[in-house]
């Protein structure tokens, strides 16, 4: 049986639960799940799925993050990505310090020009780039929202602290993105943008998500209606209503809801049969094929596997789908085929996604644990999933 090294999610989950003086059946106990499976986890015969480490973490008390060992910083350091987070974070500093008479600024369609292609760079897996270019605009647009505020530098500067969420998510640091949505609520209510304002409450739903806490997610998402509500009945309104459905049905899906699934799906569905690809409507890629996606994630969430291989042979991804989007699809595709034995096609997936997008697919939670997972299902282990596996740090 092939083997890693303690640097596992497992692993840690069994150094806390130690620390905690609780014995495997004594932890399964307070767990919705059985003391097999904890077993296995903590030896990485299995891989801890997102809804399990989280509930881990709520009975020991933790941060979800302490469990998963994020950011890796390892890889992070050997990438050359980590040396990129402190300017983001200092740049975040700067929001109420008014202007700069030391710096030098471009023009207002130049500065709104560079936070659309920043988002861009994200939706392309691009992370260093973007992280690379990040700071020196949030410095540029803080200076000329304070010195020539106007509706549109605030949408600006929102969609940057919006993208140093994004990028900080993408590469673990999620103390780091929480301060970003602060600072994207702070210059949504200065552009009075309702829609920007909404984004950013799905986003937040979406933090509670990963940490288990899917009551406060389910708020989050339904105030986001509420926020978006105040806006004119728009394309742009609509596409944010349903990209909120959508983040509403993982967490119903997270939470074992299977109504609140159906009726998130059915309204986002609606919406998008109405307007149809909404891509563009703040880089949400909201539309039919948004929508196929989180019914499909919703069933790996909910567990049936079976189910969700079923759609995900079935889907279609369009050419303007973005990249992180795509990437997003195959990893999720091979934790399917991996629970359901397809092993092989499991590993496919996973090239296929590195191939696609390596920096998101090499830190993407969901991804290493997959590679954990047949790691330690293959008997002997093949070329390419060593490779992975030495490529993901593991």
């Amino acid at each position: 049986m092939p083997s890693l090294d303690d640097n596992h999610t497992g692993a840690r989950i069994r150094e806390q639960r130690r620390l905690a003086r609780l014995t495997q059946r004594q932890l399964a106990a307070r767990l919705p799940y059985s003391y097999s499976l904890l077993n296995q986890v903590e030896c990485a015969a299995r891989p801890a799925t997102a809804d399990f480490v989280a509930a881990v973490a709520r009975v020991l008390q933790i941060d979800v993050t302490v469990l998963t060992g994020q950011p890796y910083v390892t890889e992070l350091q050997r990438d050359r990505l980590a040396e990129l987070v402190r300017p983001i974070r200092e740049s975040l500093d700067l929001y109420d310090l008014g202007p700069n008479p030391d710096l030098t600024v471009r023009s207002a369609d130049q500065l709104m020009a560079g936070a659309d292609h920043l988002c861009a760079e994200v939706r392309a897996t691009r992370l260093r780039n973007a992280a690379r270019e990040l700071p020196g605009l949030v410095a540029e647009l803080t200076h000329s929202a304070w010195s020539t505020p106007s509706t549109e530098m605030w949408q600006a500067l929102a969609s940057t602290y919006r993208t140093a969420h994004d990028i900080s998510v993408k590469l673990g640091y999620y103390d780091l993105s929480s301060v970003a949505l602060d600072r994207m609520a702070w210059a949504a209510e200065r552009a009075s943008d309702a829609c920007l304002g909404a984004v950013r409450q799905y986003m937040r739903a979406l933090v509670y998500f990963r940490e288990g806490e899917y009551g406060i997610g389910q708020r989050l998402i339904a105030s986001g209606h509420t926020v978006v509500g105040q806006a004119a009945k728009t394309r742009e309104a609509l596409a944010v209503t349903g990209q909120l459905h959508l983040g509403g049905s993982v967490i119903a899906a997270r939470a074992d809801d299977e109504a609140g699934v159906g009726r998130h799906i059915t309204e986002a569905h609606r919406i998008a049969k109405r307007i149809g690809d909404a891509s563009e409507v703040h880089w949400l890629s909201f539309g039919p094929a948004n929508v196929a996606l989180h019914k499909m994630s919703a069933a790996v969430e909910m567990r049936r596997y079976d189910d969700a291989l079923k759609q995900a042979r079935t889907i279609r991804l369009p050419s303007q789908l973005a990249t992180s989007r795509r990437a997003h699809f195959l990893i999720d595709q091979a934790r399917t085929e991996m629970e359901t034995g397809h092993t092989e096609a499991a590993l496919k997936s996973l090239v296929e996604a590195r191939r696609l997008a390596p920096e998101q697919t090499r830190y993407h939670p969901a991804a290493r644990d997959t590679i954990t997972g047949l790691v330690h299902l293959s008997r002997r282990t093949p070329d390419t999933l060593s490779h992975m596996a030495a490529w993901a740090g593991l």
